[in-house]
Formats: C-alpha cells, sequence, structure tokens
C-alpha cells in the first residue's frame, strides 16, 4: 500500500497550494486513494476519499475543501451532491461524463483506467467533470489523452516502470505531461511527488 506525499502548485505561475498525504491500494472491486491536504504552512485544508472499479468509473467520491463538501458517483452518466456542512445548501448535479476530475493526482490515475489497454497511441477525448479547490464547484470540461510512450525512472525503492501520457485540455489548447508509474503520479502540472514509503502498486497502465 504506497503511502507518501505530493507537493501542489499553481501550473501556471508556480504559487504552492500544499500537500497532500496520501496512500492508495487496489482493491476487490478496482482501486482507492485516500488522503488529507494541507496548506503551505501545515493547516488541514480538506481531504480525497476516491474509489474506482476496474475500468475506472467512480463507484464513490468524497472531498472536503474549504466548508464545502462534494459525493458522487457514476450513475446515469456522474452524479453529485455539492453541500455546505449543514446541508443547507446542497444542490445535485449530473453530466453525462465518464469521470472526476481536479486538483488531486487521484483523478489522473482514475483517467488513466478510463482509458483502457493502450493498443493504440491516438488520442482519447474524455469529458470529465472538473472539481476545483478550494470550493469545489463543478465544470464540465473535455480533454484528449494521448499514451507517448514509457521508461524507467531509478527510485530509493528501485526502478519504476513509467507510462508518459500528453493531455490536452480542448477548450484552451493547453497541454501538459503526465508521468505515471503504477499508481503515484511522478510528475503532472501542478503535482510533484515528494515522498514515497513503499513502491507502488502495478495497475498495468
Amino acid at each position: 500500500m504506497p503511502r507518501g506525499r505530493y507537493s501542489l502548485y499553481d501550473p501556471y505561475d508556480g504559487t504552492p497550494l500544499g500537500d497532500e498525504h496520501f496512500h492508495c491500494a487496489p482493491g476487490a472491486s478496482g482501486w482507492r486513494y485516500t488522503a488529507r491536504t494541507t496548506a503551505p504552512d501545515g493547516t488541514a485544508t480538506g481531504s480525497v476519499d476516491l474509489t474506482i472499479d476496474h475500468l475506472g468509473r467512480p463507484v464513490r467520491l468524497e472531498l472536503h475543501a474549504a466548508g464545502w463538501q462534494v459525493r458522487g458517483a457514476a450513475l446515469d452518466g456522474i452524479t453529485w451532491v455539492r453541500s455546505d456542512p449543514t446541508g443547507e445548501q446542497a444542490r445535485e448535479g449530473n453530466a453525462r461524463a465518464q469521470g472526476f476530475t481536479g486538483t488531486s493526482p487521484a483523478f489522473l490515475i482514475a483517467t488513466t483506467r478510463l482509458l483502457g489497454p493502450p493498443p493504440t497511441q491516438a488520442p482519447q477525448r474524455l469529458r470529465l467533470v472538473a472539481l476545483t479547490r478550494p470550493v469545489l464547484a463543478p465544470r464540465t470540461l473535455d480533454q484528449a489523452w494521448r499514451r507517448t510512450g514509457e521508461d524507467t525512472h531509478e527510485a530509493d525503492t528501485g526502478p519504476l516502470r513509467v507510462v508518459n501520457y500528453q493531455v490536452s485540455d480542448l477548450e484552451t489548447g493547453d497541454r501538459g505531461e503526465v508521468h505515471l508509474a503504477g499508481d503515484v503520479v511522478l510528475a503532472a502540472p501542478g503535482v510533484e511527488l515528494e515522498e514515497l514509503d513503499t513502491p507502488p502498486n502495478s495497475l498495468d497502465a
């Protein structure tokens, strides 16, 4: 069960956003990721709890940030409820999308599972619901993911097989590189892996 810490920052200007202290593991139904998030000064800012099935579909999502919470799952597309702690401002949403995305590196792992086996390097288009910190307001967007190859990365725990992707925002044209080793993100826009206690699990990415 990998445990570690990601540093998060603004991918445009490099402003530090804090850390995400995580652990993740495969299970009978798929894969689960849990984390707590902290500000740059160490103050607690929220949490992430995501379970996906073996195809990458969200079985259960629960996010907390800035006094807001979102619970969601794959149901008639993607369905979620966003609310304040009292529930007085609860709003349900639904979109014909394939999964969620957001600040957490967990969403990058989940998205690669939605792509399925890698028979081709042609871009694959995905519609996702973005839940962006700090207020977790939902926004539907389209991305194109293209597997660009793989290589080996030397780490303290031994050689890691790294799979590389190019991700494009189809609305803005922005592109970024995502580098994954099993169920751990080594680097991505706004994300750097800082600590890893045990080797990643292989998800046959």
